[in-house]
């Protein structure tokens, strides 16, 4: 995420599904980049990077899994189905990750 304007925030999700046969040939590979702009207001900056970590995918990631389902559909594949995923523990194991090092 970053800072567009004073209150806008820009968050890109990206979702890269592959799929591959026994061999490790590839059969498709399908990306998708599901980006909203957030207003944020009144909301402290030690919470802000916390926000646009957890909350901000949350919101896109619905949208970027129907993309991926209906792209790899309509390409006669079966329909890949996306399971959820908790942005709450990806953000907490990121900024854990740095500190490690």
């Amino acid at each position: 995420s970053k800072a567009v304007e004073e209150g806008f925030y820009d968050c890109n999700l990206t979702v890269t599904v592959t799929a591959k046969l026994a061999d490790n040939r590839v059969v498709f590979l399908n990306e998708v980049t599901q980006s909203g702009i957030f207003r944020i207001e009144n909301v402290p900056e030690e919470d802000l990077k916390m926000l646009l970590g957890i909350a901000c995918p949350n919101i896109l990631f619905p949208y970027a899994r129907e993309v991926v389902s209906s792209t790899i559909t309509r390409a006669g594949f079966p329909p890949v189905l996306l399971a959820p995923i908790n942005f709450d523990a990806m953000y907490h194991q990121a900024q854990e990750t740095p500190a490690a090092e």
